[in-house]
């Protein structure tokens, strides 16, 4: 059986998504949409983070933020989602917080809603389709 000693990888890169350490940065997705939620999280496992939870709407984005804090290095939010939106879910995640390091996740057209995040203490924000290459320079830009 062949082990991975038998291909040569081409990409000797340490992966992005590991601290100094060596161990994973820790993030929680937070968004209504399965599809974005998948993708953002294959995204960001490829890159050597580790996704410790998923929330499906802002409510619960806040609660599993409460339960993981301070394990938890980093939060994707989606803008538009049911219960309670992603703008009003940062604002409890930053009372809760000050230290909380989140990235926006916004489709084209809101761009209101991103500006109003940015200046409640959002680190920065993506927008969708997802990029996997900006997705990983802006979530880096913010860990390092």
């Amino acid at each position: 059986m062949k082990t991975k000693s038998d291909f040569p990888s081409i990409n000797d890169k340490e992966p992005e998504g590991l601290k100094p350490d060596g161990s994973p940065f820790r993030v929680l997705v937070v968004d209504d949409s399965m599809f974005t939620g998948k993708q953002l999280s294959q995204i960001l496992t490829s890159a050597g983070f580790e996704v410790v939870a998923t929330a499906g709407d802002g409510a619960e984005g806040v609660e599993k933020y409460k339960e993981l804090h301070p394990n938890i290095d980093l939060v994707t939010m989606d803008i538009t989602m049911p219960k309670m939106d992603g703008v009003t879910a940062l604002e409890h995640i930053i009372a809760y917080d000050k230290e909380a390091r989140v990235v926006m996740i916004s489709a084209l057209g809101k761009n209101d809603l991103v500006k109003k995040s940015l200046l409640l203490g959002a680190k920065n924000y993506i927008v969708k389709p997802l990029d996997r290459k900006k997705v990983l320079e802006r979530i880096i830009a913010i860990l390092k």
